[in-house]
């Protein structure tokens, strides 16, 4: 009986690794440049026929300086901008952060939906739940840096 048990148990904790393996990937991995560590880097999979998609990441500056996020770039879409959200009214609305995001030393600046986060845009192909794409940061003090983008359902969040 404690065999059964066992391996019961042992199916358990692999079926449970096998559910949890698509939150798994880049969301895991830091990803450092210069003062900056990068963590959790995720998409959505965009509703058909859009050619938008949005990413969202955490940036922590774990150094004396500011920094900034100035550019991010991808070769899934043909144009990427640095985005926040604010309401007004009953409305939320979308605008483009042209001088980028600060970093403030010692401080962690997430992007998530409904907030901060990159707008790719002009999609040749809309990234499909499962697949992951790169897109390259640069910093404006930290330089540039590739990270792995991994992409989850439509509707899905983070944390």
């Amino acid at each position: 009986m404690k065999h059964l048990k066992d391996i019961a148990f042992a199916v358990l904790l692999t079926l449970a690794a096998v559910l949890a393996a698509p939150w798994a990937g880049a969301h895991d991995t830091a990803i450092k440049a210069g003062n900056l560590v990068i963590t959790g880097p995720w998409s959505r999979q965009s509703p058909m026929a859009a050619d938008v998609a949005a990413g969202f990441l955490t940036i922590a500056n774990t150094g004396q300086e500011d920094d900034r996020l100035v550019k991010a770039e991808t070769a899934i879409s043909s144009m990427t901008q640095i985005h926040g959200m604010k309401m007004e009214g009953d409305v939320m609305k979308m605008f483009e952060l042209p001088e980028g995001i600060p970093i403030p030393a010692g401080g962690t600046v997430e992007l998530k939906p409904k907030s901060l986060h990159l707008m790719f845009m002009g999609l040749a192909k809309p990234p499909a739940e499962g697949e992951h794409f790169t897109a390259t940061l640069t910093f404006e003090k930290a330089g540039t840096v590739e990270v792995q983008f991994d992409v989850l359902a439509p509707g899905a969040h983070m944390n």
